[in-house]
């Protein structure tokens, strides 16, 4: 025991050494941290973090979505370490292209922001098998995520090298690079007393280890009460601001690794939402009671291209984010979050340096502010946790008006600047638009052959994920069953019935080569029964089962001890009786035929003769269509209308999985639209090809450009003017506007104009963008004012004034008025449009 002591303290020490702020020329580097935040170069910094991975979208985007999120009032990128990509073999590794991290990182640099490095190596991230590659299950005697030694020499050979490679670069903040922070492990309590003992050890060795690789920048845990020593503990969750029982010692500050923008989605869910209004107080929560750091997950959700989504998510990842799949600004998310950054920026001085305190208000609402004594320095943040009713308080001698769970920001504690529920920034929608140039596609299709009788190489069914390797989603199995005529039931319409019972993901069967049925799991359950009727004939007969996975699991405690695939076969409804065949013998083949032959190449699918498709093709079938790159420069996706489930690639690169027909409870598709990176095109002659499991259709495929050229504003005449109308300047908290008022703020993306008003109400109008309609109160001048101010411009601004919508004569009195906008961007001139 004292040996142990002896060694975590000599860690600890060698941490808070290289830790340390070091002098450069007279300037300070490096990172160190106290009770209120971490101290970067020497100064104290509010931050404001956001989640966004490397791989899940591609380099060229790379530079817009940091300068995107930089321009959100962002100054730090956080980005997970995927191991399964870099080492997808072990010894042999990939840090090439979408997987450069070092060029990532350098690129947040180039910007003036800071990194968080989240380095697991178990990460999560709903990424197949938690980013740990599939060669480590095959490590003799291995136990994931404990105190087991073949898993630690793992673990902590590829975390080596990761730092070295950062160190290399110099991009650690204690070499003027731009990692301030760095995270082992991941969420680790959640699972830590399924391995009793052996969880306490090796928590405790993995924070030490990560201590000793001296990277001069702090280390985090997110979720772990009992990080050692110098090792921050953060929190993870939607309301850190209520939840977070604080850090484990008092000389460390409160930091939010993840708030959750909104929540990932798997196949077969509805759509997920969290509201601008509800991230936004959750983010005035935690600052006004000490937090000093917060981390968007996700701030750019982006794509899980390829296979490498977990068990059952989308292809299409937190597209909910402020910044959505395709790269483009969420609106009001971006924009809200964006001004509340702004007004905490205004408070900054009095939330590092000055004294909290608390004052009940009301039975509902608080008054948590920062002061220093002596000086005018003070910010104030009034609360109401009222959910159902707005509520007006006294603060200082001076009533406000607080809208239901609110917050509202005082950076004089005077002034309001920002209101959590009251949006200011202007609203979007997404547009899916078919290409002009894509209109038409000619498709050919190649079906594979299904095998009747693969070599018998097991009694049993082999295990899915063993067969696979993380190589491909899909085996073959065959067994057959020789049946003899007085086995078969003579009255009509009763057939024998094929059960197969599997431990996940999804099936096709086939008998004598005809397609049976189908059946799947779900992310929640995994396992599913698949029972078709069956038409067999008296003698030989030929089962084959297409076992399919749908990723790795990514969470829970022993992932090396998951299984998937069939567990049990058998024949029901025959004169003898049920005939189970799981121990009849089974031959097995892993992947497509197309696969190996490598189809959805130029080269490969030369290999093999296509035929035009005609009507709906059988299952298991490639299909293949050339294009020419769409017009424009905006995003691009497929929408996938008439297909099943399977995967697509462009130009010989998978984009990822789709499944059309795993319908959520509101009837539609998960996901129907699928992400086309334009860096993956050529101008002309572009190859897409299709895998499908079951019987599809392509000719209703639909290639689409990607913009979000709708926007909106909804503003009422008591929002608070924007906080732009504020600014510190020397210190001193000054208006930079003579007389500041509500308005509607309008501006196009990409320097768009806006070319048409859709929509204009002054008065009680209701609905949200893109289905505004007229309340019982509007001003017929509305359309007309908002066509002065706006039309041919790329940005407006719109003043909530009675009297420019309604002159002297206000026809609604006692209707608390809002104005509602929406207007269409483009390039194209104003004149020449139709509204």
């Amino acid at each position: 025991m004292a040996g142990k002591n002896h060694v975590f303290l000599i860690a600890t020490l060698l941490s808070l050494l290289v830790s340390s702020v070091v002098a450069h020329g007279g300037k300070q580097v490096g990172v160190t941290y106290d009770e209120r935040s971490l101290i970067i170069n020497g100064k104290r910094e509010l931050l404001f973090s956001g989640s966004i991975h490397y791989p899940r979208s591609t380099p060229d985007m790379w530079p817009e979505l940091i300068l995107k999120a930089k321009r959100g009032g962002l100054n730090v990128i956080q980005t997970y370490v995927f191991w399964n990509i870099h080492e997808p073999e072990q010894g042999k590794f990939n840090f090439e292209g979408p997987y450069d991290l070092v060029k990532f990182i350098k690129t947040i640099g180039e910007n003036g922001m800071f990194a968080t490095l989240r380095l697991g190596p178990f990460i999560q991230a709903e990424w197949n098998h938690g980013g740990l590659p599939y060669w480590l299950r095959e490590i003799p005697d291995i136990i994931f995520r404990s105190d087991n030694a073949p898993f630690k020499h793992h673990m902590e050979k590829f975390v080596t090298k990761i730092i070295d490679m950062m160190k290399e670069e110099k991009l650690f903040a204690s070499q003027g690079g731009p990692i301030i922070l760095s995270q082992i492990e991941n969420e680790y309590n959640s699972v830590q007393l399924a391995y009793k003992n052996l969880g306490v050890s090796y928590i405790q060795w993995a924070g030490n280890m990560a201590l000793g690789l001296n990277t001069g920048v702090p280390w985090v845990m997110c979720k772990q009460k009992d990080a050692p020593g110098p090792v921050i503990n953060t929190c993870n969750g939607r309301h850190c601001g209520d939840t977070f029982t604080g850090p484990n010692k008092p000389n460390k500050p409160s930091l939010w690794t993840e708030n959750w923008t909104a929540q990932f989605r798997v196949f077969g869910d509805p759509p997920s939402q969290r509201s601008a209004e509800d991230t936004a107080f959750s983010v005035a929560r935690w600052f006004s009671k000490n937090g000093s750091l917060v981390n968007y997950y996700m701030y750019h959700g982006g794509t899980n291209f390829d296979r490498t989504a977990a068990s059952f998510v989308t292809t299409r990842y937190y597209d909910e984010a402020p910044l959505d799949e395709y790269g483009l600004q969420r609106e009001p998310k971006w924009g809200h979050l964006k001004d509340l950054h702004r007004a905490l920026n205004l408070c900054k001085k009095a939330l590092l340096w000055g004294n909290p305190n608390v004052q009940k208000l009301s039975a509902d609402v608080e008054a948590r502010f920062y002061e220093q004594p002596g000086t005018k320095v003070c910010a104030a943040f009034l609360a109401s946790n009222n959910s159902k009713e707005a509520e007006t308080v006294k603060f200082r001698g001076q009533e406000y008006f607080l809208p239901a769970r609110s917050i509202s920001i005082l950076p004089d504690c005077k002034t309001v600047v920002y209101n959590t529920m009251t949006v200011v920034s202007q609203h979007n929608s997404r547009n899916f638009v078919k290409s002009r140039k894509t209109n038409k596609l000619e498709w050919n299709m190649y079906s594979e052959t299904i095998p009747a009788q693969l070599q018998v190489d097991s009694s049993l069914p082999k295990e899915l994920y063993n067969l696979t390797k993380d190589k491909t989603d899909y085996v073959w199995f065959t067994t057959t069953i020789n049946v003899d005529r007085r086995d078969m039931n003579e009255r009509k319409r009763i057939n024998p019935v094929l059960r197969v019972a599997s431990l996940g993901h999804a099936m096709v069967a086939f008998v004598n080569g005809e397609f049976i049925g189908s059946a799947h799991g779900s992310q929640i359950e995994k396992s599913f029964v698949l029972q078709h009727s069956v038409d067999l004939k008296p003698g030989i007969n030929f089962v084959t089962l297409l076992g399919t996975l749908v990723g790795l699991p990514d969470s829970g405690a022993y992932m090396e001890h998951r299984y998937a695939g069939p567990r049990g076969v058998s024949i029901l409804g025959l004169n003898t009786g049920t005939l189970d065949l799981t121990s009849n013998g089974w031959g097995h083949q892993v992947g497509l035929s197309g696969e190996t032959a490598k189809l959805f190449t130029k080269e490969g699918g030369g290999k093999v003769t296509w035929t035009k498709v005609q009507k709906a093709g059988p299952p298991v079938t490639w299909y293949k269509t050339h294009f020419d790159a769409p017009e424009g420069k905006s995003p691009l996706a497929v929408r996938m209308t008439g297909m099943n489930k399977g995967m697509i690639w462009i130009n010989g690169k998978s984009i990822g999985r789709y499944w059309m027909t795993y319908v959520s409870p509101l009837g539609e598709p998960t996901q129907s639209e699928y992400h086309i990176p334009r860096s993956y095109l050529k101008p002309t002659d572009n190859l897409m090809v299709i895998f499908e499991e079951e019987e599809a259709n392509p000719e209703k495929i639909e290639i689409l450009t990607v913009n979000r050229d709708t926007i909106c504003s909804y503003v009422t005449e008591y929002h608070p003017p924007s906080v732009k109308s504020w600014e510190r300047k020397n210190n001193k908290f000054t208006p930079v506007v003579d007389n500041a008022k509500p308005a509607a703020h309008l501006k196009c993306p990409n320097q768009k104009k806006i070319i048409a008003v859709q929509f204009a109400s002054f008065g009680d109008p209701l609905g949200t963008c893109g289905d505004y309609a007229v309340g019982t109160c509007h001003s017929p001048v509305s359309k007309q004012v908002v066509e002065e101010h706006c039309l041919g411009k790329t940005s407006c601004d719109i003043p909530i004034d009675k009297g420019l919508f309604a002159g002297k004569k206000d026809d609604c009195p006692g209707i608390s008025k809002t104005l509602a906008v929406q207007v269409k961007c483009s390039t194209k001139d104003p004149k020449r449009s139709a509204n």
